[in-house]
């Protein structure tokens, strides 16, 4: 089996390199040496680890067109998650070398402590780590991701933690339900005591320092929760930034964490929030609207523009982006994450 040399430019002019065989994908080879990079689904649909091909010769697997669009592929764009190479490869990567991470993921047991069903077709998922030669503690940082595999097979499946780090081991997540999703199918008969094996922490979409600069969260359904798992750090640790936090949903029956967020608040006096409904009822008296909208309304009336977290669908994604982009923010001060079903 052949083997090729793979060069990863990072957006701050920096490299990394590792060795790949035609047979390997570019993100499981890099993994092997201990470097992480950027990435979620590990299915090509997301389109967390876009990388552009500068040079050499590739064959790429099957990929979601919404994750990567043909025109996208025809420049060279790649996910590197299904991309297999057929010589030495160069690429540049649309991050600075400090997302990519150099260490092994850790891979723990954990037990299930409660499932709830918290919104229509949303259920919350308390998991406990098992004590190890490490400890029981929950360690990660506010916006990571845990994948989760589904019992009897060996998928595994990615979902954003909502919690903060903590002594106890506990992981909370919430979960919006697919039919026939892998891991969707599992939670409909999950027993309080099953064990799962769980990896990680992963993901680089965190908090990111910039001085007293305003934080603007915006998210989609359970996209909500990486950004929750953000502003209860923030509240923790004491973080008294100029803050807002964006939360749409179609219908109220399907809105979650209403309490939390307002607990966030009782600790955070600074942080706004705007809930916003695409198809209110009658008696709705917040935003009736889109987070798009609400945000559309907001962001152009500003002297200083902030640091923009989002986090939900593909086409959420996109649209807050262009939007920023038109209003002159710029790329750096763009963090988001897109989610998926599972």
């Amino acid at each position: 089996m052949t083997n090729y040399d793979i060069t990863i430019h990072t957006r701050d002019r920096q490299r990394v390199s590792f060795v790949c065989s035609e047979a390997e994908d570019l993100l499981s080879a890099a993994e092997r040496e201990s470097i992480l990079l950027p990435s979620q689904c590990r299915k090509g649909t997301c389109g967390a680890c876009v990388a552009t091909v500068t040079a050499g010769a590739y064959r790429l697997g099957e990929v979601s067109t919404e994750a990567l669009p043909e025109n996208a592929q025809a420049r060279g764009d790649v996910l590197l998650c299904r991309t297999y190479p057929q010589a030495d490869l160069i690429l540049e990567a649309p991050y600075d070398y400090d997302y990519i991470r150099f260490e092994r993921i850790p891979e723990r047991e954990a037990e299930v402590i409660e499932v709830t069903m918290v919104a229509t077709g949303t259920r919350r998922l308390l998991l406990r780590l098992q004590p190890d030669a490490q400890g029981g503690a929950a360690e990660f940082e506010a916006g990571q991701f845990m994948e989760i595999q589904v019992p009897g097979s060996d998928a595994r499946r990615a979902y954003s933690l909502a919690n903060n780090t903590n002594w106890n081991g506990d992981l909370e997540f919430f979960i919006t339900l697919r039919p026939g999703g892998a891991f969707s199918t599992y939670l409909e008969s999950a027993l309080v005591g099953d064990r799962l094996n769980i990896r990680g922490p992963l993901g680089t979409f965190t908090l990111r320092e910039n001085g007293l600069q305003p934080r603007w969260f915006v998210g989609g359904g359970t996209g909500l929760v990486p950004l929750l798992s953000m502003l209860r750090r923030m509240a923790d640790w004491g973080e008294m930034l100029p803050a807002r936090l964006y939360f749409g949903a179609r219908y109220e029956d399907e809105l979650f964490c209403r309490e939390e967020i307002r607990q966030i608040q009782d600790k955070l006096s600074q942080l706004q929030v705007k809930i916003c409904l695409s198809r209110p009822g009658n008696q709705w008296a917040d935003y009736r609207g889109s987070v798009m909208e609400a945000l559309c309304d907001d962001l152009g009336s500003l002297a200083v523009l902030p640091d923009l977290y989002v986090c939900g669908s593909t086409r959420l994604v996109q649209g807050v982006t262009e939007l920023a982009l038109s209003q002159g923010l710029p790329d750096s001060c763009l963090q988001f994450e897109r989610f998926l079903s599972a």
